[in-house]
């Protein structure tokens, strides 16, 4: 448990802290605006494509052996990324990172599943999200602090210790794990290469279509490059008698409906909180150290009730937590929908504090059962695959939602800017530069030569508000549709390792 958490905060430490520091990280490296979005992404497509592979290989070649194998990268990639002198030079680093998670983050749940008895995974994955929640909540108050000091490199730099931590208890502590019956035959290079193509090609064209837009080449053809390629893997899984994947890790529904629900609710919940953090920010008038604030009853709740959850799951099984906690969740995010206006913190525990806190019950009864239910659906000897699927799954709706949203509060804010500024008499010139600062959202500023400025700045306030109000109602609804499919898709008398079909 302690090495799968120190090698899990090593992730989430990253995944957090990074974005408090990007201010003094652009300004350190003189980075474009396009460099410092692919800072945050060349991680991002790394993991998506290859989190299936490090699941895959755990369960052949050892989970132990991959897991150490990812953390050892995964610590060579931090300390270069740290010494970085160019904003070329992080970026390739930082893919570098997103290749050592990919064999890391997988591993830590395959080890836990693997080793603790069915009747406590629960409560050792509650443990566990626990854990990596607190550190998630640290992780921009460890940012900040770090951004002001002039320190930001330390946040790659703090990674080295925690590894070779967690390595040595490996080493010292933690014996191998795999099943050998299973490991027969030759390893699915082919399929590996397949997976590992598509699901970048298709990262990569939902990561570019915010800034180019549906339409262009560069993103259409990566788009569908990466379906072909994902069609080409299962065709070929579905072939052959040593499969990277075995398809028929689908044909079990608890598997199937959890993934699902994953994937529906991690959309959601990554946009919610991505929309809601700008609110925040650029509408709400919050300070960034405010906004930070803002999430703490949402941590506190899943450090409190994760463990309880998921030891409940075990007991009672999953359908009622994971029926419920997605829809309580959803009905906290259509909550804070309605917000509009207001007079900044003064105003948050009449305001967000209510949806934020019904969002973060949802969110505790969900996660600890959800992530115990995937694991526990499968055999152990399966786990690594169950578990980099699930990772995949997260990572893919995290990457689907930023691009769809982002297009659609793109249009979501023009089409109210459009109709607001028909009342304004500015002459076509003027509408068509007003109308250009959408691609900007909550950071728009009216034109100079716009005579109107504050009006035209309240219709940018107003457009926000309003496509936030829109997109929360989305992401609600995306945690109602979860919750739907827990209760279609997933029984009480869940597969465990003695009944799993084959």
């Amino acid at each position: 448990m302690i090495s799968a958490i120190m090698a899990s905060t090593m992730a989430f430490i990253d995944g957090t802290a990074l974005n408090v520091v990007l201010p003094s990280l652009q300004h350190a490296l003189d980075a474009s605006a396009a460099a410092l979005f692919w800072v945050l992404n060349a991680y991002m497509l790394m993991l998506a494509s290859l989190i299936l592979i490090g699941g895959a290989l755990g369960d052949r070649l050892g989970r132990k052996r991959v897991f150490m194998a990812g953390i050892i990268v995964f610590i060579i990639g931090s300390a270069c990324c740290g010494i970085s002198a160019t904003a070329g030079q992080l970026i390739a680093f930082r893919a570098l990172q997103g290749v050592g998670g990919a064999f890391m983050i997988p591993g830590s749940l395959s080890l836990i599943s693997a080793t603790i008895h069915e009747k406590e995974r629960g409560k050792a994955v509650g443990t566990w999200s626990a854990a990596t929640t607190f550190v998630t909540m640290a992780g921009p108050l460890l940012g900040g602090w770090l951004a002001d000091a002039g320190w930001w490199r330390y946040i790659f730099f703090i990674n080295v210790p925690l590894g070779l931590a967690a390595l040595l208890i490996l080493w010292r502590h933690v014996p191998e794990n795999r099943d050998e019956e299973d490991v027969q035959g030759p390893v699915d290079y082919p399929g590996a290469v397949f997976i590992a193509l598509g699901l970048a090609s298709l990262t990569y064209g939902f990561l570019s279509m915010p800034a180019a837009g549906w339409q262009h080449p560069r993103v259409f053809v990566t788009v569908i490059a990466g379906v072909l390629l994902l069609g080409v893997f299962l065709w070929r899984e579905s072939r052959i008698p040593f499969p990277m994947m075995s398809l028929k890790l689908f044909q079990n529904r608890v598997f199937l409906g959890a993934n699902l629900l994953c994937f529906f609710l991690y959309a959601g919940l990554h946009g919610a909180m991505l929309f809601l953090s700008l609110n925040l920010v650029q509408v709400q008038g919050y300070s960034q150290l405010q906004s930070g604030f803002t999430f703490l009853p949402f941590s506190l709740m899943m450090i409190l009730f994760s463990r309880t959850m998921g030891a409940l799951a075990d007991k009672y099984g999953p359908r009622l937590f994971l029926t419920a906690g997605p829809a309580i969740a959803g009905i906290g995010m259509l909550l804070m929908s309605t917000i509009r206006e207001t007079r900044g913190f003064a105003d948050y525990f009449k305001t967000y504090f209510p949806g934020i806190m019904i969002f973060g019950a949802g969110m505790a009864i969900t996660v600890s059962p959800l992530t115990a239910a995937v694991m526990g659906s499968v055999g152990k000897q399966l786990a690594g695959t169950a578990s980099g699927v699930n990772n995949a799954v997260t990572r893919i709706a995290t990457v689907f939602s930023t691009a769809v949203f982002g297009g659609l509060a793109v249009m979501f804010f023009s089409t109210y800017t459009q109709h607001a500024v028909a009342g304004l008499g500015l002459n076509a010139r003027e509408q068509a530069l007003v109308l250009q600062q959408a691609a900007s959202l909550g950071d728009a500023k009216a034109p100079a030569s716009v005579v109107q400025q504050a009006q035209v700045a309240a219709i940018y306030k107003a457009a926000f508000i309003d496509t936030y109000s829109h997109i929360l109602k989305i992401c609600g609804v995306l945690g109602l549709v979860a919750g739907l499919l827990a209760f279609i898709y997933l029984k009480n008398n869940q597969a465990s390792d003695k009944n799993y079909s084959q």
